[in-house]
């Protein structure tokens, strides 16, 4: 039977990886045989497993290789990594590798060479001259370019965790409603303080409930101390941000009484023409007609925001990013570059951000749906925290905790 030995390295045990390997081997319909093994003495310690695996077919093996690539295993003979030239601009190869946004390397003269920029649903454009290797999304591959093929030489190299679960617990899966949040929330500002401490970024996205449940404060508040560097969301979040600002509602509710204000329906759209007539949000700022909220606060902390656009736009504001690819760029260049990212409040721009993130990013997502949160590690954001809860007790509690 066909057949290849994988060689399983790392922090094998904690992380879940062998356990998930050997699953996956059987799932897809084939076999394996542990043909060595060694395990670190000490939680710090690395481990190793040599695998034999065997498959029915060269095809069904060649599908459990590619699978359990993606959690580490490597073919234990290693060959020099393959490409083949980009036919013309915005399409790979037919058999390109398809990248993960775990930390990848690639072997090529006798050496690992780490992958620059590493994002899921990417391809690897690599020059051999200068031993260079990075994530590059599809739409911007130039024809010629060398794009990575194949499994060959290619080691992916999960999330180490902490080890420390049951097998059997309550309340044990990454999101639920029923954790206590303040624990969870007292963990969260500790690890935002120790990353903003070390000089880390944290990225905030935010969705409109975090205005419409009286939020704003807070998310000014994290902004003025440091704890939010740049800010991801939609015309919607800025304009009741704005709104709330000028109006003292969102969407016509007073946010103070929590009641429909008359003609209150018209304020999102007054807020939106007003900020068009001064030309941007950061001209109603200079101009004394912006005093307060979330994109004030941002502008005078000159802390950086990005506003993507959707199809069902009021207005939109000046400053918000009508191009699709030019607004998946800006929110690219951003999720690179941080050290955490909370996401609140926000379906749409909550799993567009985490589809740029590396696995490496500390991810925290916030909402009362469970689904939301659940829907985020379904599409690869796998190091994603999710909490089911409102946006104002979250982040009034997080607020208070830093």
């Amino acid at each position: 039977m066909p057949n290849e030995t994988v060689l399983l390295e790392g922090h094998i045990i904690n992380n879940l990886s062998l356990n998930r390997t050997l699953d996956m081997i059987l799932d897809s319909g084939g076999d394996f045989n542990m043909e060595d093994i060694h395990l670190g003495q000490r939680n710090e310690d690395p481990s190793q497993a040599v695998i034999k695996v065997t498959a029915p077919t060269q095809g069904i093996l060649d599908s459990i290789l590619a699978s359990i690539g993606k959690l580490g295993a490597i073919p234990l003979e290693r060959h020099d990594v393959k490409w083949k030239s980009a036919p013309k601009n915005g399409v790979f190869p037919d058999d390109f590798y398809s990248t993960t946004n775990l930390e990848t390397q690639i072997w090529f003269r006798n050496k690992w060479i780490p992958v620059k920029g590493i994002e899921m649903d990417c391809g690897i454009i690599f020059d051999p001259d200068r031993l260079q290797a990075r994530c590059l999304p599809l739409i911007h591959i130039k024809k010629g370019d060398k794009v990575i093929t194949g499994r060959e030489g290619i080691k992916v190299i999960p999330l180490k965790t902490s080890g420390q679960k049951e097998i059997f617990s309550f309340m044990g899966s990454s999101v639920s409603s029923e954790k206590p949040k303040h624990l969870l929330i007292r963990d969260i500002a500790g690890r935002l303080a120790a990353i903003k401490k070390n000089k880390g970024k944290i990225l905030f996205v935010g969705g409109p409930a975090v205005i419409h449940t009286g939020a704003g404060k807070s998310v000014a508040s994290l902004i003025k101390k440091g704890y939010i560097n740049a800010l991801l969301a939609g015309n919607g979040f800025a304009t009741h941000d704005i709104e709330s600002a000028l109006y003292g509602t969102s969407l016509g509710i007073s946010l103070e009484k929590g009641t429909a204000v008359h003609g209150g329906h018209r304020n999102h759209l007054r807020a939106i023409n007003t900020i068009r007539a001064a030309g941007s949000i950061k001209a109603a700022v200079n101009k004394g007609i912006l005093k307060s909220g979330i994109l004030y606060t941002c502008v005078k902390t000159h802390t950086p925001y990005v506003l993507a656009g959707s199809i069902r736009d009021d207005g939109p504001l000046p400053d918000v990013i009508r191009d699709s690819m030019e607004a998946q760029e800006q929110i690219r260049y951003y999720a690179q570059r941080v050290d955490a990212a909370l996401m609140v409040g926000s379906t749409l721009h909550a799993i567009a951000t985490g589809n740029c993130l590396p696995a490496r990013v500390y991810t925290v997502c916030v909402d009362i749906n469970p689904a939301v949160v659940t829907k985020l590690g379904d599409r690869g954001t796998a190091q994603s925290m999710g909490i089911v809860t409102d946006a104002a007790s979250f982040l009034g509690e997080l607020a208070q905790a830093l």
